[in-house]
Order: structure tokens, then sequence, then C-alpha cells
């Protein structure tokens, strides 16, 4: 495919190039200012009013992206070339539609969207039809058959929805006391109701990994291991690159090769796995940019969300430059109420460190409402700078 053939037309006009981006966080903010830096109209869809995505975009939606006709209607309303997906809670007949009819293009395709929507969906391509190594699982329906999963699995194991984010509704269960609270946290967490639940083996990895893959016109680009922690399943902070033997490198790029060119299309993929010594087993993918890959903000001179931006235009890739050690920190508020920020000052006081303040409108409960990412000489110090920034950070939540 040469340049001449992708064309982008100017916002607000009848040359507009228009991308819908189905989900409006904190991840679809950056990739909506990346795209607009590339002059496309962007329309924002979320269930709720004032996501951050629809801060920065030229128009948006407030929509329950699982109701068919809803979605249907936003899509017949805004004659999209290009849809994107930020989120799981989809509707995907609707997008399946669409691709067929030739209407849109889906990011990366409607059938990966169906596909990694669920865990029951993406566990089974990459264990039963790629024979993948993944941890042991089983899937169930039923606080019974869950505790006869877990009796199979043995203690501990890991429970999450079939469909949920950010660690909502995952949990560990290390005794028979556990399965009750374990079945009701999934039941309640997951999203687009139904009581499905993947059980899984624990795993006793070394570390976990996101491998991001860029899937692109030109072929694929895989780039430097980001290590991370998580808390109850959700991210807190992150580091590029992690250290890994050269076995196990090869191993992860492999396994991320596979997995994404099984689903197919184009733009940035998370691939999440375990490492253990030279042993890696797969564990979840994302067909967009990862929240882990918030580091890519310090760590390269295209971000992940600008690759994503270049990859789903079908502009060129031709490399990536790692511009050092890095790392990203999570900044999470807690109570209820509109976030102020103070010590950003202080935040960004030292060198190579910068700041993402979501926007989010509002906090009920514990949201990630921030983040900070650094360079440095190693990933230790960088970690140091990240969390130093994130410490400075005082968030009041205010009642409007």
């Amino acid at each position: 495919m040469s340049d001449a053939s992708v064309r982008l037309g100017t916002p607000s006009t009848s040359t507009a190039t228009r991308a819908l981006l189905l989900g409006a966080g904190e991840l679809g903010k950056e990739v909506a200012i990346e795209l607009t830096r590339l002059g496309v109209e962007v329309i924002a869809v979320d269930r709720y009013a004032g996501a951050p995505a629809m801060q920065v975009a030229h128009r948006w939606h407030e929509v329950d992206m699982l109701n068919p006709a809803a979605l249907r209607a936003v899509i017949d309303a805004e004659r999209p070339h290009v849809i994107i997906p930020e989120i799981e809670a989809i509707a995907t007949s609707v997008l399946a539609e669409v691709e067929a009819a030739g209407e849109a293009r889906v990011v990366p395709t409607a059938r990966a969207t169906m596909l990694t929507m669920d865990r029951e969906g993406i566990r089974r391509l990459a264990a039963e039809d790629l024979g993948l190594p993944t941890s042991p699982y089983l899937f169930v329906e039923s606080r019974d058959a869950l505790g006869v999963a877990v009796e199979r699995l043995g203690y501990p194991c890991v429970v999450k929805p079939v469909m949920s984010s950010s660690g909502k509704g995952q949990s560990v269960i290390r005794t028979a006391e556990d399965v009750d609270a374990a079945w009701i946290a999934a039941v309640e967490g997951g999203r687009a109701g139904g009581t499905r639940v993947i059980v899984e083996g624990f795993v006793d990895f070394d570390y976990e990994i996101t491998q991001l893959t860029v899937r692109h016109r030109d072929g694929v680009s895989l780039l430097a291991p980001i290590g991370h922690t998580q808390v109850d399943g959700d991210y807190r902070e992150s580091w590029q690159p992690q250290a890994m033997s050269d076995a196990a490198r090869f191993r992860a790029q492999e396994i991320a090769e596979r997995v994404t060119e099984a689903l197919g299309g184009w733009g940035v993929f998370g691939v999440e796995l375990f490492v253990r010594g030279d042993e890696v087993l797969f564990s979840e993918v994302s067909p967009r940019p990862h929240d882990t890959g918030l580091v890519t903000l310090a760590s390269q001179d295209l971000s992940e969300f600008a690759l994503h931006a270049r990859a789903v235009l079908g502009l060129p890739i031709s490399s990536v430059s790692f511009l050092g050690p890095s790392a990203s920190c999570a900044v999470l508020a807690e109570g209820t109420g509109v976030p102020v920020f103070a010590g950003v000052g202080e935040a960004l006081a030292a060198p190579h460190t910068d700041v993402r303040l979501f926007g989010k409108p509002r906090v009920d409960g514990r949201r990630r409402v921030a983040v900070t990412v650094a360079r440095a000489g190693s990933t230790d110090e960088a970690r140091a700078r990240a969390r130093a920034a994130a410490a400075a950070l005082r968030i009041e939540l205010v009642e409007e």
C-alpha cells in the first residue's frame, strides 16, 4: 500500500475522515488527541457524560453501547469511516453487521473485538485453537459449579467475570470460606450482566509483562517488554524495559505474534503474559492500547497511542525509538465528589517527569484519576521518580 492510498480530510467539512471512538476513558483520550493531530474528526461515545475523551473530541454521545439499537443509531447518525473500540462492553453483533456491509472499518476487526470482549473467547482461542500455554482454567455459571471448579483446580485460584476491566470483580480464593464472597464479587463486578465466570489455577510466576504488539500496513512491530504490578487485578505501576532472559523475550514475542496474527487487523495489541524463568504463559490480550502502556508516553518517541492512530489509519510505522528506562505510576482517588488537584508543580519538578490528569468527571468509591510518567538512567530510578511525582499530587473531592 502506498502513501497516496491514504487520504485524510479536514474536520467539520464534507471531506472529514471520521473516527468513532467506542469508550471515552483516559486511554481513549490519548488516542483521540493523536487522531486529531492527524486531522481526523473524532466522535467519542461512552455510557456517561463528561468522559475524558469527550473533552477533546469534536462531538460526543452518551450511549449504552451494549444496547444494539442505541449503538446502531449512533453509527447511522455519524457514518464513521473507522470504528475504534476502547472498552469491552459493546454490542459486537452490530460491529459485525457494519463491517460485513462495508459501512466502516472496525479496529482491529469485528471478529477480534468479539473474541476479546470476554475472557472465554480469547482463552479458548489461545489455549484450544493455538495450543499456547496458559494457566489451567474452567468456566462456570453458578455458585455450586464454582465450588466444584475450585476443588478441581486447587487453592489458591483466581476468579474473574468473563467480561470486566480494571480488575473489577476479580478475587483470589485461598480457602473454602472465600468462595461465596468471590462469587458475589464476580457477578456484581462483571459487565453486561450474566453469571458466567472463569476460574484460573494460580500461576506461581516470577513477574508478568505486557508485550505491546503493533500490527500495521508494513508488518508487525514488537515493543520493549513492559513490567507491571497490579493490586486486585488493577494496574498500579509499569516500567519499560522489563529485564528478561533472551529465551523468555523470544518466547513472549512469538506468543504475541501468534495471538495477534490470529486476531488480525491493524492497531496496537496489549498481550499480557506470565513469566517463570524462561517459560512464558499467555494470560490475556486487549486489541487496543493498554493501561500499562501509559509508560510509553515517556519511554518512546511514538507512544502506544500515536502508534495506534498511525496503524488504524494505514500510515507507515518505519521505526520506534526507545528513549530510555521509564516508568508510570497510577494515581487513585477514594471517596465521593469531583477531583481537584494540588501539588502539580511539585509533581513536575523532577527532570523527564510528566503528569496526565485524566479529567474524570466524578469519583464514587475508588477511581484512577491520573498517572505520572518518568524517564531516568535505570528502571529503578524511573520508578522512584514516578512514585515521587504521584505522591506529590494531592486530591480533594468536592461536591458541586
